[in-house]
């Protein structure tokens, strides 16, 4: 079933999820297969996402490259969008049909070395699964013998800067329409409206509606879409600054909310035991009320430390990223996926 795909390891050789992967797959052998019947009707995302790429810039391009040239855009931004397009379909398609590789009984050696283990939230164990050491910041299925790594997905946050640059150029596309039609001494010579943002802004707006109201919708678009990569690239961004994965973070949670619980309960038994001297004592002299209201209380809010030993200040993490990743781990590692890649991993598992 997976002779297509490079990075899916055969039945002869086990392997674990590959070094930093941020999925997680638990379940049963028929889950798994039900999974990956619902992964293989994803197929046709890589060509949705091109589609919507491609059809956005057509509708740019038939609806506003007639006014480019404009009064505040030059020309060579005609060539320059298509150039930022082009770079983002390139990286797209990369970083989709790259191979990640996996963790086998042949390099575990290599991994193991890579990262200690924290005895925190990764401790020195065997995969149950592929029966070889499980290394530090690795992730293991517990049902299939090799996983996609197509399945760390994330999204290239960076595309946000394109939909910001399309954004921008389709604002001065219109204000340069405004200008060279004198959209604005028109309203206030020859209608009366006084020249003030208030008055004039719902006449604007009701034209642009009714000129150009395929750039406004794609405006529109593009500002939705922009914030939500926006939110997605500042997300992985600090877990890149901190060296976390997204598998990491959530395990983070889980153990900071246990160890939290945990510190509450010893607080509470030595509450418990403190009023049970002070019952015990009849013979103290009593406590003034002042002493006792200013008195540190021993269920007060208890403070947990997460100590990621992995993290060792943003700089050695940056360079980590960009540079010692690709010699231990691949792309897996530290390049973020397109949301659109287990899509096209899908496609060459038949």
């Amino acid at each position: 079933m997976a002779a297509g795909v490079p990075w899916i390891g055969d039945a002869a050789g086990v392997s674990v999820i590959p070094l930093r992967a941020v999925a997680h797959f638990s379940g049963d052998l028929h889950s798994a297969y039900s999974f990956l019947h619902h992964i293989r009707r994803l197929r046709l995302f890589p060509l949705l996402y091109l589609l919507i790429i491609g059809g956005t810039y057509y509708f740019i391009a038939t609806s506003s490259f007639n006014y480019i040239p404009g009064y505040y855009l030059s020309g060579v931004h005609r060539y320059t969008s298509f150039l930022a397009v082009g770079v983002g379909i390139l990286f797209f398609l990369l970083t989709s049909f790259s191979d990640p590789g996996v963790v086998n009984s042949a390099n575990v050696s290599q991994y193991l070395s890579a990262y200690p283990y924290d005895n925190i939230i990764f401790s020195e164990k065997e995969c149950s699964t592929c029966k070889i050491p499980k290394p530090a910041r690795s992730n293991t299925a517990a049902y299939v013998v090799a996983v996609l790594l197509g399945l760390t997905i994330t999204v290239h946050g960076w595309h946000f800067l394109i939909c910001i640059y399309g954004l921008i150029a389709l604002a001065l596309v219109l204000a340069g329409r405004m200008k060279e039609l004198q959209v604005i001494h028109i309203l206030t010579a020859y209608y009366g409206i006084e020249n003030s943002f208030r008055k004039l802004a719902p006449f604007v707006v009701q034209w642009l509606l009714n000129a150009y109201n395929t750039q406004i919708l794609i405006m529109v678009f593009l500002a939705v879409i922009s914030l939500l990569l926006a939110g997605f690239f500042t997300y992985h961004a600090k877990l890149c600054l901190t060296n976390t994965t997204t598998n990491e973070s959530f395990k983070w949670q889980e153990y900071l909310s246990w160890q939290k619980k945990v510190n509450e309960a010893k607080a509470s038994a030595a509450a418990l035991k403190a009023s049970l001297g002070e019952l015990s004592e009849e013979r103290k002299p009593q406590e003034s009320k002042w002493k006792r209201f200013f008195r540190k209380s021993h269920l007060e809010e208890v403070k947990v430390v997460k100590n990621n030993i992995y993290d060792r200040g943003f700089l050695h993490n940056i360079y980590e990223v960009k540079v010692l990743a690709h010699g231990v781990g691949g792309l897996e590692a530290f390049a973020y996926l397109d949301l659109c890649q287990v899509a096209i991993a899908s496609m060459r598992m038949i």
